[in-house]
C-alpha cells in the first residue's frame, strides 16, 4: 500500500515510518503539516492507499484536514491519531464516518506496534483495486450489465455465539468482479443501484445465490443462518414478501434460517409505507434485523412499530467500548432494550481480543468483525471453520 503520514512532530513522523517500515510497509511519505499533505496528494503519481493523520497540528488541523479530504473525494483508508482526550478522537471518526470516509481505527499516542498492525490489517480489507482509481464512478448501464452477466458475487462474513463459540450464521455482502477495475466494494455501487432503479434486481440476484449457498452448506451438515441487507426501495414492494418466502421454499430451508437486514437509517424516511410487507415477512417467520442500531434518530420508535426479531448493534458502539464508559453505557443499554423486547443481540465491529472479551462477559447473542473472521467466498468458509475450531482453546471456549 502506498501510505501517507500527517504529524508536526518529528520524532512521532519518523518513528511512525520506522514501526511502518519494520512491518514491511516500504512505500511511505511523511508529512510534517496539512498543507503539505494535501498538496502531496493532489499531485501523487500513484493513488494513496491509507492516510495516517494527527488531529492536534498548527495552521490545519486533523478536522479541518478530514473536511478537505471529502472536498477532494478520497476514497482510501483513513486513520487517525491524538494525544488528546480519548472522547475528542472519538468525535472526529464519528464526523469522519458520517462523511463516509473509510475510517479503519483510531490510535492514541504513544502507537504501538500491536496498535498499527490491527488498523493495517483493517485497511487492506478496505484498499480494494477498484479503490486505487481514486473518484471511479459506474452508469447504470454498466451496473444492469453485470447483473445480468453474473458479474456479483456474495462474500460471507461469520456470526458466532460468544458464550459457546458456535458458528452460527453468516452476513450475505455482495461484491462486483468488475472487468477492468476488479473487486468493487458495494459502497461505490449501491447507492446508484437505488437512484437508478437496480435495486431490486441486484437485490433478488444477492438473495437468490446466498439461499442456494445455504442449502449447499446444509446439505455438507453446516445449517447456517444467512443475513441479507435490503433496500428500503424493495420493501416498498407489496409483492417483496411472497417473492421471499417462495425463494426460501423453493431452497428447501426454514423459514426462520434466513434473516433481512434492514439500515435504520433509510427505515426512518418512510417507516409506514415499509409496515405491510415487513408485518408479513414475521408472520412467514422470516427473521427482521435493525441494522446500524443507534446511528440514526427515532431508534426507539421503530422499535416500538416495527416488528424486529434482532437487533444489530453498530461498530461504533462496539469496538472500543471495553475502555470507554460512554460506549459500555450505551452497548448495555442497546443490549437491555433488546432483552426486554425479546430480541437477539448482534455485535458488529469485533476487531481484537479486548472487543471479543467484553462481549462474552455482556452476555450478547452473536458477534462478527474482523477478530473472528473478515467476509470471504463461500468456497473459503470451510476452511475458515476448521480454523475457528482450532481458535477454540486460545479464546477460552467450551470444546464442541
Amino acid at each position: 500500500m502506498n501510505i501517507l503520514l500527517v504529524d508536526d512532530e518529528p520524532f512521532v513522523l519518523k518513528l511512525l515510518v520506522r514501526q511502518l517500515n519494520n512491518l514491511g510497509f516500504e512505500r511511505v511519505v511523511a508529512c510534517d503539516s496539512a498543507e503539505a499533505a494535501l498538496t502531496r496528494l493532489r499531485s501523487a503519481d500513484a493513488p494513496v492507499d491509507m492516510v495516517f493523520s494527527d488531529l492536534q497540528m498548527p495552521q490545519m488541523d486533523g478536522v479541518e484536514f478530514v473536511r478537505h479530504l471529502v472536498q477532494m473525494g478520497y476514497h482510501g483508508a483513513l486513520v487517525l491519531i491524538s494525544g488528546e482526550d480519548r472522547r475528542i478522537l472519538q468525535t472526529a471518526e464519528r464526523l469522519a464516518r458520517a462523511h463516509r470516509l473509510r475510517v479503519v481505527g483510531t490510535l492514541t499516542k504513544p502507537v504501538s506496534p500491536a496498535q498499527l498492525q490491527q488498523v493495517l490489517e483493517a485497511g487492506r480489507e478496505v484498499v480494494a483495486p477498484a479503490d486505487r482509481v481514486q473518484g471511479r464512478s459506474y452508469e447504470a448501464a454498466e451496473l444492469a450489465r453485470a447483473i445480468a452477466d453474473g458479474e456479483l458475487e456474495n462474500y460471507f462474513q461469520p456470526k458466532v455465539n460468544p458464550a459457546s463459540g458456535e458458528v452460527a450464521g453468516v452476513e450475505v455482502l455482495v461484491r462486483w468482479h468488475h472487468p477492468r477495475d476488479g473487486l468493487v466494494m458495494p459502497v461505490q455501487f449501491i447507492p446508484m443501484a437505488e437512484e437508478q432503479g437496480l435495486i431490486d434486481g441486484l437485490t433478488q440476484v444477492v438473495l437468490v445465490d446466498a439461499l442456494h449457498q445455504a442449502r449447499q452448506w446444509q446439505d455438507d451438515g453446516m445449517p447456517l443462518h444467512i443475513a441479507v441487507n435490503v433496500s428500503m426501495d424493495s420493501l416498498a414492494a407489496l409483492e417483496f414478501a411472497d417473492f421471499v418466502a417462495d425463494e426460501v421454499a423453493r431452497a428447501g430451508l426454514p423459514m426462520n434460517h434466513l434473516v433481512l437486514e434492514v439500515t435504520e437509517s433509510r427505515l426512518m424516511k418512510d417507516p409506514l409505507a415499509s409496515l405491510d410487507i415487513l408485518a408479513r415477512l414475521r408472520l412467514k417467520r422470516i427473521g427482521l434485523s435493525i441494522d446500524d442500531f443507534g446511528t440514526g434518530h427515532s431508534s426507539l420508535a421503530q422499535l416500538r412499530d416495527i416488528p424486529f426479531s434482532e437487533l444489530k448493534v453498530d461498530y461504533g458502539f462496539v469496538h472500543g467500548a471495553w475502555r470507554d464508559a460512554s460506549l459500555q453505557a450505551i452497548f448495555e443499554a442497546s443490549l437491555g432494550v433488546a432483552r426486554q423486547l425479546g430480541m437477539k443481540t448482534v455485535a458488529e465491529g469485533v476487531e481484537d481480543r479486548d472487543d471479543w472479551d467484553f462481549l462474552r462477559a455482556r452476555g450478547c447473542d452473536l458477534a462478527q468483525g474482523f477478530f473472528i473472521g473478515r467476509p470471504m467466498p463461500a468456497a473459503e468458509l470451510p476452511e475458515w471453520m476448521a480454523q475457528w475450531e482450532a481458535r477454540r482453546r486460545d479464546l477460552d471456549l467450551p470444546p464442541t
